[in-house]
C-alpha cells in the first residue's frame, strides 16, 4: 500500500503584485492524495510535535484572528497544506528573512489538491523554506525525527547570502511604509527606489548623490584631518610616520600615550591605542603597516568610541562603544574565559543580525595582554580583571544623550568631507558634553557607515535609521515616481495602449511603452515583437530617460509572473472574455472554466491603483464592472451607450463616464457634459459596427481625462490617429 504523502506538483514564483496578495511570492501546487482524509485532530501527538519544533506558531492568528488562532485550527482539525503555509512562513520568520509574512492555502477543484501560497523576498530562500517545510510536516505527520537546527542553519545560510542585509533590508521596508517602489538591481544591496526619470539608488548606505572625491577623502585618514582641522572640528593631533622610528618620534613629539593606525584602514584593523612605551609604539607600527598604505600616530584621546550616524546634514543615530574585559577563574586561560565570558553571549556572531562581533585575539589584543603581563594561554588568578579589547563594539545606543553642539559638529565634519551619509567616529569620556569642554575629538568620517549597531544595538532603542535615509533621498515633496498607465483585459489591451501612449507623447513626456507590438521609448523603438511581459514593462520602469509609463498585462503575465510595477495612477480593464486559450496546461490548475472565475486575475489591474488613481473599466461587461468595489481611488466608465444603466447610475452619483452622445464623445461627470469630438473626426471609427474600437478610444480618453490632460491635446491626438 502506497504510504501517504505531499507531492509538489509545481512551484511557480511570482514576481510582483498578483491574484493573491501585493508583495512577491511562491505559489506551490500540492497534491496530498490520501491525507485528505487524515487531519491534523486525527493524527495523534501531531500538535504536540509541531509546537515542540516550532513554538513560535503560537504567534500566527490564521482566521481566528488572534494570538494562537493558527493552534486552535490545529487542535480542532486543519489539512496538511494549511500547516505547510503556517510552517513555512514561522520557518522563513526563524531564518531572518525580512518582509511580510503573507500566506493563503485553498482547494482546487481536484480532490486532495491544493494552492500553496507563501510571501517571498528572495525567490531561492522562500523555494527552499517551502521545501523543508514540507520534510518537517511530513516528519510530524509520521512521527519521525526531523532536525530542524540544521534545517533553520541552511535557510539561514541561504538568507544571509541571497537576500538583503538588515541594513538595506530596513531601508527597503521604510520606503514600503512611503509606499515608494523598490527595485533590486543586483544579488547584493543595490536597490532602485522610484521609477524612471525619478529614480533614486543606494547602496547599504551609500547613495547616488555620495561623491566619489568625498568617498577617497574619507578613506585617507591624514586628509580627512587635514581638511576638518580647517573647518575648526576638534581632530587629535598627529601625523603621517614612515618607519617604527620615526613613529617613536612622532609619539615623543605629540606627548604621551599616542593611538598608532593605518592611514586608510577600516573596521578597527590594526588599530593601537593607548600606547606609552617605544616597544609598544614600534610592535604596533609594525602590524599597522601592513594594514594600509601608511601609518598615523595621533595623541591618544581619552574616553569611549562612538559613532554618529549623520543623514543629510542631521544626527540621526548615535552609540557608544564598551571595553572587552574578562575575570580570571584561577583555571581558565585567557582564551577560553574569552569564550565563556565574552564570544557566549548570543548578541556576538558573525551574522548580520548579530549587533558585536566575536571577540579573537589579534594584534591588538596581544600588545594589550602583553602590556598586563599574559598571553592567550596564560590562566588567569580568581578575581583578577583583565582587559582585552579598548576599543570596537560600539553598538550601544546613546542617540539621546548626544549634546547638540557635538551632533552639529558632527554634521559639520560629514559636509566638510562631502558626504551625504556619513558615519563619524568620535572619542569623547561624555557624549552629553561640548567636545571642546573635555578634551574630545573626531577621529574619523566613514563613507557607507554601517546601520545594524542602530537598527538592532546590543543595549537601548532602536533607531529609524531607514527611514531617515528615504526621507532624505525623497523629501515628501519630491516625486517618486513617474505616471504609469497598466492595461489589461481578455482583448483590445494593445490598441488602448498605443492611443495612451500617443496622448501621453503628444503632452511632451517621454513616454515608454511595453505592449503586444514592442518596446519603446518616445519614438524610439528598443525591441519588436510581443512585449506585454513583465522583464519589458520593468525595463521601461529601469530607464532612467522615461516619464511616463504605458504597460499592457497580458493575462497569463499576471498568473504566472504577476505586474511589474507595485503600483499605478491608472488601471484600464477592456473586458473579460473566457477562450480555449484559458485551458493552457501551464494554468490550468486555476481551474478557469467561465469568465466570470476570470475577473480575479484583471482585477489585479486595479487592485494596484493608488487612492489618487482611477480605474478605467468597461460599462457594458459585466464582469468589468464587477472589479469596481476593488479600486482603492476613482472609478471612470466608458460605453458607447449613454443609457446603459450602470452609466446612468454612476453619473447620478456624480461620478465620472465617457460615452458616445449623438456622435460626439461626451465626457460625462454628474450631470455635466462636455463635448471632446465627433467621431467623425476619428477615422477609424467610421467602419466600427460593433463597437469595439469606439469603446477602445473612450478607454484611452478616460485615462487621459483622468491625468489631467487638456480637452484640445485629447482631441489632437484621437482625430490624428
Amino acid at each position: 500500500m502506497k504510504k501517504p504523502d505531499m507531492i509538489i506538483q509545481k512551484i511557480t514564483y511570482l514576481r510582483g503584485p498578483n491574484i493573491w496578495t501585493y508583495y512577491s511570492a511562491i505559489e506551490a501546487l500540492i497534491d496530498i492524495g490520501d491525507l485528505e482524509d487524515s487531519p491534523s485532530d486525527t493524527i495523534p501527538g501531531l500538535y504536540e510535535r509541531l509546537t515542540a519544533w516550532l513554538p513560535s506558531l503560537i504567534e500566527h492568528r490564521c482566521s481566528p484572528g488572534v494570538r494562537g488562532g493558527f493552534l486552535q485550527r490545529l487542535k480542532t482539525g486543519t489539512w496538511p497544506c494549511h500547516i505547510l503555509e503556517h510552517v513555512t512562513l514561522a520557518l522563513q520568520d526563524l531564518a531572518g528573512v525580512p518582509g511580510h509574512s503573507f500566506g493563503r492555502a485553498r482547494e482546487t477543484e481536484k480532490r486532495g489538491v491544493y494552492k500553496v501560497v507563501v510571501s517571498g523576498w528572495q525567490e531561492d530562500v522562500t523555494r527552499e523554506a517551502l521545501l523543508t517545510g514540507r520534510e518537517l510536516v511530513m516528519a510530524a505527520i509520521e512521527d519521525r525525527p526531523f532536525d530542524l537546527e540544521a534545517a533553520l542553519e541552511n535557510l539561514r545560510d541561504l538568507t544571509q547570502s541571497l537576500c538583503f542585509g538588515p541594513s538595506t533590508a530596513s531601508i527597503v521596508l521604510a520606503a514600503e511604509d512611503r509606499n515608494i517602489p523598490a527595485i533590486r538591481l543586483s544579488e547584493g544591496n543595490l536597490v532602485q527606489f522610484g521609477y524612471g526619470m525619478h529614480q533614486r539608488r543606494i547602496w547599504t548606505a551609500e547613495t547616488d548623490r555620495t561623491s566619489a572625491i568625498a568617498e577617497t577623502i574619507s578613506r585617507d585618514k591624514d586628509l580627512t584631518k587635514s581638511i576638518l582641522e580647517a573647518c575648526g572640528v576638534p581632530i587629535p593631533q598627529g601625523r603621517a610616520v614612515d618607519s617604527a622610528a620615526d613613529a617613536w618620534e612622532a609619539a615623543q613629539d605629540l606627548g604621551l600615550p599616542v593611538v598608532v593606525k593605518p592611514v586608510d584602514g577600516n573596521h578597527g584593523r590594526g588599530v593601537f591605542i593607548n600606547l606609552e612605551t617605544q616597544a609598544d609604539i614600534e610592535a604596533a607600527y609594525g602590524v599597522a603597516v601592513d594594514e594600509g598604505s601608511g601609518v598615523l600616530v595621533e595623541r591618544f584621546i581619552r574616553g569611549n568610541e562612538h559613532r554618529l550616524l549623520v543623514i543629510g546634514g542631521k544626527l540621526a543615530a548615535a552609540a557608544k562603544g564598551q571595553m572587552a574585559s574578562v575575570i580570571g577563574d584561577g583555571k581558565q586561560t585567557v582564551s577560553e574565559l574569552i569564550e565563556s565570558q565574552i564570544n557566549s553571549d548570543p548578541r556576538r556572531g558573525r551574522g548580520e543580525e548579530q549587533p558585536l562581533n566575536p571577540i579573537r585575539i589579534d594584534s591588538a589584543a596581544r600588545l594589550e595582554l602583553k602590556r598586563q603581563g599574559l598571553d592567550a594561554q596564560s590562566v588567569v588568578d580568581a578575581d583578577r580583571e583583565v582587559l582585552i579589547q579598548r576599543n570596537g563594539n560600539v553598538a550601544f545606543d546613546c542617540t539621546d544623550d548626544v549634546h547638540p553642539e557635538v551632533a552639529e559638529m558632527a554634521a559639520l565634519a560629514a559636509k566638510a568631507v562631502g558626504l551625504d551619509i556619513a558615519g563619524i567616529d568620535l572619542v569623547a569620556e561624555d557624549i552629553s558634553r561640548p567636545l571642546q569642554e573635555q578634551g574630545g575629538a573626531i577621529v574619523e568620517v566613514n563613507a557607507g557607515p554601517g546601520l545594524l549597531m542602530h537598527i538592532k544595538p546590543a543595549e537601548g532603542q532602536s533607531r529609524p535609521v531607514g527611514r531617515a535615509i528615504i526621507d532624505h533621498i525623497f523629501p515628501e515633496e519630491k516625486a517618486v515616481s513617474i505616471p504609469i498607465v497598466g492595461i489589461s483585459g481578455s482583448n483590445g489591451t494593445t490598441a488602448v495602449a498605443t492611443l495612451v501612449h500617443r496622448l501621453l507623447s503628444l503632452q511632451g513626456l517621454r513616454t515608454g511603452i511595453a505592449s503586444a507590438e514592442g518596446l519603446l521609448v518616445g519614438s524610439r523603438s528598443l525591441k519588436q515583437g510581443n512585449c506585454a511581459t513583465w522583464d519589458d514593462a520593468r525595463r521601461i520602469l529601469l530607464n532612467c530617460e522615461v516619464q511616463a509609463a504605458v504597460i499592457e498585462n497580458d493575462g497569463f503575465e499576471i498568473l504566472l509572473n504577476g505586474l511589474a510595477y507595485e503600483r499605478c495612477d491608472i488601471g484600464i480593464v477592456t473586458n473579460i472574455v473566457y477562450t480555449d486559450e484559458m485551458k493552457r496546461p501551464d494554468i490550468a490548475h486555476h481551474d478557469f472554466e467561465d469568465a466570470n472565475q476570470l475577473i480575479k486575475i484583471y482585477r489585479t489591474q486595479v487592485d494596484v491603483v493608488v487612492p489618487t488613481g482611477t480605474a478605467i473599466l468597461n460599462a457594458d461587461d459585466k464582469n468589468v464592472v464587477e472589479i469596481e468595489e476593488f479600486c482603492d481611488g476613482t472609478v471612470t466608465f466608458f460605453s458607447p451607450d449613454p443609457a446603459n444603466p450602470v452609466i446612468v447610475a454612476h453619473l447620478a452619483a456624480g461620478k465620472r463616464a465617457v460615452v458616445i452622445q449623438e456622435g460626439q464623445i461626451m465626457l460625462a461627470e454628474g450631470p455635466v457634459r462636455t463635448v471632446l469630438c465627433n467621431i467623425s473626426a476619428i477615422s477609424s471609427l467610421q467602419q466600427d459596427q460593433n463597437f469595439e474600437q469606439t469603446r477602445h478610444v473612450l478607454a484611452a480618453t478616460g485615462a487621459a481625462w483622468a491625468l489631467g490632460l487638456s480637452r484640445d491635446l485629447i482631441q489632437a491626438g484621437l482625430e490624428g490617429s
